[in-house]
């Protein structure tokens, strides 16, 4: 199972997407400042993920998401993801 994911820096309100196929670890990756894109944003909170089966549709949604540029449209895509993870 792979999961695309959104964290939210509490320090600036900025988001981060990404994917991975360990949610905890990888939010601990974030957290420890061993990501560089996130290293000086930290403290971050998981604020939606998705599963895919494959790889290929988690790198495709994270990309899908990405383009939406922090936009209207990205707050609609959070809102479906958590009201499709309840």
């Amino acid at each position: 199972m792979l999961y695309t994911y959104i964290l939210k820096s509490i320090k600036d309100g900025r988001r981060y997407i990404g994917y991975t196929s360990n949610i905890a670890t990888r939010l601990r990756f974030h957290n420890n400042g061993l990501n560089p894109s996130t290293k000086n944003r930290r403290p971050l909170e998981l604020i939606c993920f998705k599963s895919f089966a494959t790889k290929s549709e988690a790198q495709k949604y994270e990309r899908y998401l990405k383009s939406l540029k922090g936009g209207k449209q990205l707050d609609i895509e959070i809102e479906k993801m958590l009201i499709d993870s309840q």
